[in-house]
């Protein structure tokens, strides 16, 4: 190999494996929720927010659910007061499936932010996410998706 090449190799190394390390960091944080679906409702328990971690409970900020019924997952966060928000994670700009990290929901393809409640932060995209009504009881959240 010659050195122009190798210097070549090793420049695309440093960029990328800095790169794959923070796409499989932030992967490793989302979680998807049991839930079941109902007439024109998804049921996930409150315990879905809940996670042992170093021995200790926690509360996640977040989770995702995966219905076989819709194209794209809806993103729960938990608020500060214990509501919840939930909305559908497709970018109105250009549809691309949206990423959560750093609580909010961010587009990979034109970098597109919205809030935990589906607002636009930055565009391009200039609507706001499909969000879905939220009821809950003492051991559940309904999410109204009809």
């Amino acid at each position: 190999m010659r050195r122009k090449e190798f210097i070549k190799r090793l420049g695309y190394l440093a960029t990328v494996l800095p790169a794959s390390s923070f796409l499989l960091h932030s992967c490793a944080g989302l979680y998807y929720a049991s839930f079941a679906e109902e007439e024109g409702m998804l049921r996930i328990s409150k315990g879905e927010f809940k996670q042992i971690k170093g021995g200790k409970q926690i509360e996640r900020d977040f989770v995702v659910i995966q219905s076989d019924s819709m194209q794209y997952p809806i993103g729960i966060f938990k608020t500060l007061n214990q509501d919840y928000t939930a909305s559908l994670m497709q970018c109105t700009h250009r549809g691309c499936e949206l990423n959560i990290g750093g609580g909010i929901y961010n587009c990979p393809c034109h970098g597109s932010e919205f809030d935990r409640s589906g607002g636009v932060m930055q565009g391009p995209a200039e609507e706001n996410l499909k969000s879905f009504l939220i009821t809950t009881d003492n051991e559940h959240i309904y999410i109204h998706v009809s």
